[in-house]
C-alpha cells in the first residue's frame, strides 16, 4: 500500500499546478478532485508552514489551452501564472473526438496534432515553472519501438525531444516498450502498470470467480505481453500460458506481416477460466481469435484486460465475438478517450485510473519513493482477501 506518511515527513518541490489539455479533460477532472481529497483530508500539515503554500487547495487546474487560427496554425497559451510551480500536464493523445476549424473544413486531431500541443503548451511555460512533469498514458508512436531497416525511432524520438524541452519527469502506463527511455538516460521515465485496477474491476463485477492455480489461468496473447502476465499469474497464485503469433513474413499487409496462426502453449484449460492480458486492443482481430481459441480448449469464461481500449475498427467483431460467446468480459481503462457507444456495451468493465494517477502525482510532487505505488503486490493481495 502507499505510504502516505511519507508525505507528512516530507516537503513538496514546489507548488502543485495541474493542465489538462483538451484531449484528457473527462479524466483530469476525476484526477484534480482526488488530489484536492487526498490533501483536505488524508495530509496532517504543520499549520503556517512556508514550505506548504498553496497546498490545500479546492483545485489544481490551472488555465492553459492551444487556440487555432483559421489556417490551421496554433499556439499554446497559459493564462495564469507558474512561476515557481511544480506542474504536471496530462494529455491524451489518441483522443480523436476532437475537432478543429481549417480553412472552413473540419479536421480531427490526430496523435500527431495531440502531441505537437503539448509541446506548444510546454513552451509557452517559457522557462518559468520550477519542473515540469509530462503524463502521456498512452506512449505516443510507442508502437514504433524498434527499427527494421530504414525506419524512423518514433518514440524515442520523442522522448529525447521532450527531455531537451526540459521536462524533468515522464510519466506514462503499459508501455509498449519502456527501453524508449534509453534515448535520454539521465531523465525521469516512469511507467506504470493497471494490474490492481483490473484485479478490482474482476471482483467487483464476477462474483463467483474463484482465484487459485486450479480455477484461473493468466493467457499472454503473444510474447511481448508474456512479462506482465507472469507477474499477474505470479501475484494471483495463478497458472500462466501463452499464445505466440505465426506469421507470414513473405507479404506485408497494413505495414505488418499478417498473423497465420495463434499457437498454445500452455495447460490444459478446461472449466477454468482464463484472464488474457495486454497492453492495447487496436482492431481487435488477433485478440478475438485468440479468445475463440480459449474457448476452443474448453476454457470456462475469458475475460480480457487490456490498458488501452481503442477499438480503431470500430464494435462490429467484439458485438459478434461476445454473441459468438468466444469472451466474457472486456476490462479496459479510461486512460484513453471512449466514446459511450464502446461503454455503454454489456460486456464493456471499465477500470478507473483517476485515483491511481492522483496518487503518483501526490507522491512524485513530494519526491517520495514510488517503489509500493509501481508494483501494487499488497493491494491486490488484501483486494483477494476481501473477496474470499
Amino acid at each position: 500500500m502507499p505510504d502516505f506518511q511519507q508525505l507528512e515527513t516530507s516537503i513538496p518541490v514546489a507548488p502543485l499546478k495541474l493542465i489538462v489539455m483538451d484531449s484528457a479533460k473527462e479524466l483530469g477532472t476525476k484526477v484534480d478532485r482526488y488530489l484536492s481529497e487526498f490533501r483536505h483530508t488524508l495530509h496532517k500539515l504543520p499549520k503556517n508552514d512556508p514550505a506548504f503554500q498553496e497546498y490545500i487547495q479546492d483545485s489544481y487546474t490551472i488555465d492553459a489551452g492551444c487556440p487555432r487560427f483559421g489556417s490551421g496554425e496554433s499556439k499554446g497559451e497559459i493564462r495564469e501564472s507558474v512561476r515557481g510551480k511544480d506542474v504536471y500536464i496530462l494529455t491524451d493523445v489518441c483522443n480523436h473526438s476532437i475537432t478543429y476549424k481549417m480553412y472552413g473544413q473540419t479536421h480531427y486531431m490526430s496523435p500527431d496534432d495531440h502531441y505537437q500541443d503539448l509541446k506548444r503548451v510546454i513552451a509557452a511555460i517559457n522557462g518559468k515553472a520550477k519542473r515540469i512533469n509530462v503524463i502521456m498514458p498512452f506512449l505516443y508512436e510507442g508502437r514504433q519501438h524498434k527499427r527494421n531497416g530504414l525506419e524512423s525511432l518514433d518514440a524515442a524520438l520523442m522522448f529525447k525531444e521532450l527531455h531537451d524541452m526540459g521536462i524533468s519527469n515522464f510519466i506514462t502506463f503499459d508501455a509498449h516498450d519502456p527501453r524508449i527511455s534509453n534515448a535520454a538516460p539521465l531523465g525521469g521515465f516512469d511507467n506504470f502498470l493497471a494490474s490492481y485496477q483490473f484485479m478490482q474491476a474482476l471482483l467487483s463485477h464476477i462474483n463467483d470467480i474463484i482465484v487459485d492455480k486450479d480455477h484461473l489461468v493468466v493467457i499472454s496473447p503473444d510474447e511481448g505481453a508474456l512479462d506482465r502476465a507472469v507477474y499477474f499469474a505470479g501475484v494471483l497464485g495463478a497458472d500462466t500460458g501463452m499464445f505466440y503469433k505465426r506469421r507470414d513474413y513473405a507479404h506485408i499487409v497494413n505495414g505488418t506481416n499478417p498473423i497465420v496462426a495463434h499457437e498454445f502453449l500452455g495447460s490444459d484449460l478446461k472449466g477454468k477460466d482464463v484472464i488474457i492480458i495486454d497492453d492495447m486492443i487496436s482492431s481487435g482481430s488477433s485478440m478475438i481469435d485468440t479468445a475463440k481459441q480459449l474457448k476452443l480448449k474448453n476454457a470456462k469464461r475469458v475475460f480480457i484486460c487490456t490498458t488501452f481500449g481503442l477499438f480503431t475498427d470500430g464494435m462490429k467483431k467484439f458485438d459478434a465475438g461476445y454473441e459468438n460467446g468466444y469472451f466474457d468480459a472486456v476490462i479496459t481503462t479510461n486512460l484513453t478517450y471512449q466514446d459511450e457507444e464502446i461503454t455503454n456495451r454489456p460486456y464493456i468493465l471499465t477500470a478507473d485510473m483517476s485515483k491511481f494517477m492522483a496518487t503518483i502525482i501526490d507522491f512524485i510532487n513530494h519526491d517520495a519513493s514510488i517503489a509500493n505505488v509501481t508494483l501494487p503486490t499488497e493491494k491486490i493481495h488484501n483486494a483477494l482477501k476481501h473477496h474470499d
